[in-house]
């Protein structure tokens, strides 16, 4: 069991499935309240919200899409209001899995890259001015943001997808440096493939979901990569025995591509 999150408060977005449901699970099993972030199914983020309790953990729901600056302020003010205060920030809301075969670069149309850059760095960008500086009066908060391979390990064709992840870790990075002298850690999570349902929709994409399981035997391991391996990255980094680790991009990927 990892330490160090006993009555700390953690605000997820995307956290109704996925990657952000079992990072609010399993912060919840190591000592922390959960700020639910969904966008439109509520059924979904009541559900993890349950789990959250129970582990005698307080567990709250907020609706908000992120690509708005509105509906991003009214959750942080309410989350804010309802909890206190919030110590870890984890930017896990995003789009991804339309990508793979999109145009070429100089095909691309400005407005799907900038529906792109609204969810995957906008967005992350609105959380941060909202949360960050209340935690700087804070003995540590921890900002964390789920990127992807994608936005180093580029490919031809999900230009607008690796743009948009880009531009999320260079937030990262700076955010870092400008807020370590106020005991606030930033770090990156990437990883690949998923087995999500954005996942299953990159499978889809590229005519591979329906040999899923072949796919799976020669995937890292003889696995596709669960959200709780992420979660567990994630949750390393805002532990106790993360203190020490900030302005890092950690690749969640079987180290196989």
């Amino acid at each position: 069991m990892v330490k160090g999150l006993t009555d700390r408060i953690a605000l997820i977005t995307g956290a109704s499935r996925g990657i952000g449901g079992a990072t609010a699970v399993l912060m919840a099993e190591a000592g922390a309240d959960v700020a639910i972030n969904y966008h439109a199914n509520r059924d979904a983020a009541l559900a993890v919200a349950e789990k959250v309790r129970s582990f005698g953990r307080r567990a709250e729901v907020y609706q908000a899409d992120v690509t708005s600056w509105d509906g991003c302020r009214r959750m942080c003010e309410a989350a804010l209001a309802d909890f206190g205060r919030i110590d870890i920030l984890v930017n896990n809301a995003g789009i991804g899995y339309e990508t793979y075969g999109t145009p070429l670069l100089t095909d691309l149309d400005p407005a799907d890259m900038q529906k792109y850059i609204d969810y995957n760095t906008l967005g992350c960008l609105y959380m941060v001015k909202l949360i960050v500086p209340q935690m700087r009066t804070l003995a540590r908060g921890d900002v964390v943001m789920v990127s992807s391979f994608s936005a180093q390990a580029l490919r031809a064709r999900m230009g607008a997808y690796s743009v948009s992840k880009a531009g999320m870790e260079a937030i990262a990075h700076t955010l870092a440096k400008e807020e370590r002298e106020h005991g606030i850690r930033v770090n990156v999570v990437a990883p690949g493939l998923v087995d999500t349902a954005m996942g299953d929709g990159f499978l889809g994409s590229v005519g591979q979901f329906e040999n899923k399981r072949a796919f799976a035997e020669n995937a890292p391991f003889g696995f596709i990569c669960r959200p709780e391996d992420v979660a567990g990255a994630i949750l390393y980094l805002c532990s106790q025995e993360g203190r020490y680790v900030t302005n890092q991009r950690i690749t969640v990927n079987g180290g196989g591509y």
